[in-house]
């Protein structure tokens, strides 16, 4: 079984900061930063590619919300807001939550660092991948 899913049905304590009937929102036990808290609807969904409108909807409304409240509750000086999709990106549990991860200093204990690639033909990605 989904060890979320778990905690939705109440059979895993879980540090709890917000729910409602569609919603749960609970701090991560591998707390990255302090106030490291998830995001994960009730309806299991493997993941954000994967989730109805509506609620990939509802949940980023709470991510702004509980975003906020963190920030203020916790006088964090930034927030990494992010959700990976499958394990190729670092997805550790199949079912779709996102991340509110405060950030309090360029030390504290999260790594976020992205390097240019290869260089790309911009113009041939456009055309290619233009919706």
């Amino acid at each position: 079984m989904c060890i979320f899913c778990s905690i939705i049905k109440k059979e895993i304590p879980a540090g709890i900061l917000y729910e409602d009937e569609d919603v749960i929102a609970f701090l991560d036990i591998s707390q990255v930063t302090k106030g490291h808290t998830l995001i994960v609807p009730k309806k299991h969904v493997e993941t954000m590619l994967d989730c109805e409108e509506e609620t990939l909807a509802h949940v980023m409304m709470l991510a702004k919300k509980i975003g906020n409240h963190l920030m203020n509750k916790l006088s964090a000086n930034g927030m990494n807001v992010l959700s990976n999709v499958y394990q190729a990106a670092g997805q550790s549990v199949p079912h779709f939550h996102v991340h509110l991860i405060p950030r309090y200093d360029e030390n504290d204990a999260c790594i976020i660092h992205f390097e240019e690639s290869e260089k790309q033909d911009l113009d041939a990605l456009q055309s290619l991948l233009k919706l």
